[in-house]
């Protein structure tokens, strides 16, 4: 990838996290061209995901994974970006043109009160966006300064902690998986487990009522998610929600399927938290 950029270059450094990403860098790469400081990520891929780096004349570097957030405080800290403002990004994702452009025009003139901003991502499977049964717009958090976000692993995601305000962008990122169903379930299989393990031990705390009430879009999100995860019915729960009140019907037979495959996914989480209570009793510990 050519590092001399123009002076239109955007002065944002992009990182992309990677494990086995041989089939979407090519893509997430294409999408990078506008960019003077890519740093990918990688977790000790076994396929080409080098080889196809160091081609593209990226940054690279390696760290054994142990988590979401371990991983971004990594790299934050050693991978040493350029630029104040990263974006960051899973290598099956793509920027857009039109979220360039904002970016272009926007981060010279950030004020000092913003440590992050949110981005809406499109899901795409089956060779197209899956609007309403994806829950779009989904936000995350993914433009940061260097200095002012630290990450916490929480189940098998992450969480931030921002010093100052979270503003939004107006721009999507695309997010579209190639690797199939297979690999889909393989790692909702991983992720349940995370989950299991990270909702049991936040069982054992109150509920964050004030800060989900009277806190932002993202305190709300966890309160829900928190209540969420003690329903007894969650997966038919989650269908209803996803299927018809949020009109995952509109996406056609695609959006049934896939609201059932998410659907499937909280059934996931709850039989791991059976298992893992019945592991403790076993054991004689107490876990809920």
């Amino acid at each position: 990838m050519d590092t001399t950029k123009s002076a239109a270059a955007v002065p944002v450094s992009v990182m992309v996290f990677t494990l086995n990403e041989e089939i979407h860098l090519p893509s997430c790469l294409a999408s990078l061209a506008w960019c003077d400081d890519v740093i990918i990520v990688d977790s000790y891929s076994s396929d080409a995901t080098e080889s196809i780096c160091r081609s593209a004349g990226v940054r690279f570097a390696q760290n054994t994974f142990t988590g979401f957030g371990d991983q971004r405080n990594w790299a934050l800290q050693h991978a040493s970006p350029r630029h104040d403002w990263v974006l960051i990004l899973d290598a099956d994702e793509r920027v857009t043109p039109e979220l360039v452009s904002e970016l272009r025009a926007l981060i010279p003139s950030v004020g000092a009160d913003i440590g992050a901003f949110r981005i809406r991502r499109r899901f795409h499977l089956w060779g197209r966006w899956l609007r309403h049964s994806s829950l779009y717009p989904t936000w995350v958090v993914r433009l940061v300064h260097r200095d002012r976000v630290r990450y916490i692993n929480r189940g098998h995601a992450e969480t931030q902690e921002v010093q100052g305000r979270i503003a939004d962008l107006a721009n999507d990122l695309i997010d579209e998986n190639l690797k199939g169903l297979d690999d889909w379930f393989d790692r909702q299989n991983r992720y349940a487990a995370k989950d299991a393990a990270y909702e049991l031990a936040a069982e054992r705390s109150a509920l964050p009522w004030r800060r989900g009430l009277f806190g932002g879009a993202l305190e709300r999100r966890a309160l829900l998610k928190r209540l969420a995860a003690r329903a007894p019915a969650r997966p038919l729960l989650y269908f209803i929600y996803s299927y018809v009140l949020r009109c995952g019907f509109l996406d056609g037979r695609d959006g049934l399927q896939f609201c059932l495959m998410k659907a499937l996914y909280q059934r996931m989480v709850q039989i791991r938290k059976y298992d893992l209570r019945r592991a403790a009793k076993s054991t004689g510990t107490h876990d809920a």
